[in-house]
């Protein structure tokens, strides 16, 4: 007997019922929604696939270089000093991703990505078991790249001089909103003297570009969508391996000092 299926046949609905259903409710809807729906899934899952970087030894390297500077600038400012070492270790945690970026922005490094392969469920659940929940780490995606990308295009369409740079990764480190930080109001002032500071330094260079100052700032605020962990696992942990990025940053701001107040 010829007991091929058609959509509206009745071997579908004895052998499956429940995809029958799903089939019939598609085809009796509007033929317009159906197809706008579609193209948006396919566009959802395109931005969600995991990549990683096509030459990972080289950007790595530069991405390396570029945090050891983004740490040394931390330490070397005297009113960053002058903070309570558990105040320096929050501005740290908070603040590394953006000033990484800025600096990434000011060296100009640009990378290209390429997709990878993504764990099964079934591959997920049994590492989960036998390493537990520090395994689960964030996955870069092109939706983040996206997002660093258009943030770098930006910093660099504006073309900032090396002043504007360090009195904006002045007003990105001195964060008064950092949670738990003994000398907040302290952190507040030396931000708006940042603020201050670039402010007249783009007055002075760009004097016929009123709106410049805002732009930057404003520009700046987009760095706060990408998260330390898209940039931990897209840059460093083909470097670091399972090491943990923070604590070797604070290995670099406070080696000897570290003990003195965890």
């Amino acid at each position: 007997m010829d007991c091929r299926c058609h959509s509206s046949g009745n071997c579908d609905r004895l052998s499956n019922p429940i995809l029958f259903n799903i089939l019939s409710q598609m085809d009796h809807s509007r033929p317009h929604e159906n197809s706008y729906s579609s193209v948006s899934h396919r566009c959802t899952c395109e931005m969600r696939r995991t990549v990683g970087l096509k030459r990972p030894s080289e950007v790595c390297k530069e991405a390396s270089v570029v945090l050891v500077k983004t740490v040394h600038f931390m330490k070397n400012l005297p009113a960053f000093n002058q903070l309570p070492p558990k105040d320096q270790y929050l501005l740290l945690k908070n603040c590394w991703a953006p000033l990484f970026i800025l600096g990434l922005a000011q060296e100009h490094v640009d990378f290209d990505v390429m997709d990878t392969p993504a764990d099964s469920m079934l591959k997920k659940i049994l590492l989960n078991r036998q390493q537990g929940p520090d395994t689960d780490r964030e996955q870069p995606t092109m939706a983040g790249v996206s997002k660093l990308k258009y943030c770098l295009k930006k910093f660099w369409s504006l073309d900032l001089s090396p002043k504007e740079y360090a009195y904006l990764k002045g007003t990105t480190i001195f964060n008064p909103d950092v949670p738990d930080l003994k000398a907040g109001l302290f952190v507040e002032g030396l931000q708006q003297e940042a603020q201050h500071a670039l402010s007249e330094v783009v007055q002075l260079l760009h004097s016929g570009d009123r709106g410049r100052f805002a732009q930057i700032l404003l520009t700046a605020s987009s760095l706060q969508s990408i998260t330390p962990g898209f940039l931990t696992e897209l840059f460093f942990r083909p470097v670091i391996g399972p090491a943990d990025l923070l604590e070797l940053m604070v290995d670099m701001l406070f080696k000897d000092s570290i003990d003195s107040w965890s």
